[in-house]
């Protein structure tokens, strides 16, 4: 990714809770991602439709 713009799509700990969500990482990756704001941007940065296969997969329904 460009300067100033969030790597979410290869975040080490985004792999280790989609490798194990009930890790402590996984589990601290997922409570982050509610105010992180490299991932606002990231999130509102994709096309609507891998919005809502993020919202699904993660259970993510804040943006």
């Amino acid at each position: 990714m460009g300067k100033n713009q969030p790597d979410c799509a290869n975040c080490s700990m985004r792999r280790k809770y989609e490798s194990n969500p009930k890790s402590l990482i996984g589990r601290f990756w997922r409570w982050h991602i509610n105010f992180c704001p490299g991932w606002k941007q990231y999130f509102s940065s994709l096309p609507e439709d891998a919005k809502e296969d993020l919202r699904t997969r993660y259970g993510f329904h804040k943006y």
